[in-house]
């Protein structure tokens, strides 16, 4: 009876006590999740970055070398990532809207830009207009050079010229107008055609399209003589003698008889074509790091590097710091260019 007795009191005792554990328990779980709950999703995400899809916004139609690239790398990611990495293609303005949506977008490493090299020169045309919605120095984080791709020069085979030195003299001597065509206004195809028609002295209207496929088409009917864009987007049809290479913008490996811009006497054409991944500013650096990881990762995988260097684009996967200091340089380079010309980005 004693021993039962002093039971009941001590369970008498006690129960209050756990009672008042319990809901200190509660209270205290209760005010770390409301704190938790409290912190900005960029921070909340840090740790289990990436618990869902990854978008990589492509700002042209699908079907051209930059679209092709962003594909490729999202299957190597997805796999790294273990989520999905989709490709989702907003084109227009020369690709601006594409970009403007992802430099709005919340900084938390699930929506990234994959752009290339008219990015510099669209976004200088639209600056010098004042009326740039975005800033590349300002608005994004580079990631990494998914690939290079040099920027092609070319011509119909009706055209009398075997490289760009003889096209120029050609364009001297005819007295029929020539047309040349860009991946539409403000595009690094519009502004090579400038810089040509300024350095070498010639005459040639511009003829803007919406995008490269449709530019290729009309330069394989003769049409438009003169024109380019990424190698990969034409390399076939100069295999197939449908269309003659005139320079490269940088030696390729893909075409090592074709000359660059800079050998053949034309040094401001010199401009390195490249495809690349970018983030909103603000996204953490645990996330960009941990991007950088796979992209890197995605670049070193030998059938992506087999399928890229079969359409002439060279696998990079490089620093920050190297894309960044690429972009410093080419921005430095092209937006004079732009200013003295006028481009006008429509």
């Amino acid at each position: 009876m004693r021993k039962d007795k002093a039971k009941s009191a001590w369970s008498a005792h006690q129960g209050p006590w756990r009672q008042g554990k319990t809901r200190r328990e509660l209270i205290g779980v209760t005010a770390l999740a409301s704190a938790m709950a409290l912190l900005p999703t960029s921070v909340r995400s840090q740790e289990r970055f990436p618990a869902r899809n990854i978008r990589i916004i492509v700002p042209f139609p699908a079907g051209a070398t930059t679209d092709m690239l962003a594909r490729l790398f999202a299957q190597r990611m997805s796999e790294g990532l273990s989520q999905s990495v989709v490709v989702e293609n907003v084109g227009g303005a020369g690709g601006s809207l594409g970009a403007d949506q992802v430099a709005k977008a919340a900084p938390d490493g699930y929506t990234l830009l994959f752009h290339n090299i008219t990015f510099t020169t669209t976004t200088s045309s639209l600056q010098s207009a004042g009326r740039s919605p975005h800033d590349i120095e300002q608005d994004f984080v580079p990631i990494a050079v998914g690939a290079y791709v040099p920027l092609l020069l070319l011509s119909h085979p009706s055209v009398p010229a075997r490289d760009l030195k003889e096209f120029v003299d050609y364009a001297r001597q005819t007295k029929e107008p020539l047309f040349y065509g860009s991946t539409g206004p403000g595009s690094v195809m519009n502004l090579m055609g400038e810089v040509l028609k300024r350095d070498a002295g010639i005459k040639m209207d511009h003829v803007p399209f919406r995008g490269a496929a449709p530019l290729v088409q009309e330069m394989l009917s003769g049409r438009i003589q003169f024109g380019g864009d990424q190698l990969s987007s034409s390399l076939q049809h100069v295999r197939a003698g449908a269309l003659t290479a005139l320079a490269v913008t940088s030696r390729s490996a893909a075409l090592p008889e074709v000359a660059s811009t800079r050998e053949l006497g034309f040094p401001n054409l010199d401009l390195r074509g490249w495809n690349g991944f970018f983030a909103p500013k603000g996204t953490p650096e645990p996330v960009i790091a941990r991007l950088h990881q796979e992209i890197a990762a995605a670049a070193k995988h030998p059938d992506l590097q087999k399928r890229m260097t079969d359409v002439g684009a060279e696998p990079s996967g490089s620093s920050r710091d190297e894309m960044r200091e690429m972009l410093r340089e080419q921005i430095a380079k092209v937006r004079p260019m732009v200013e003295e010309l006028k481009l006008v980005m429509q």
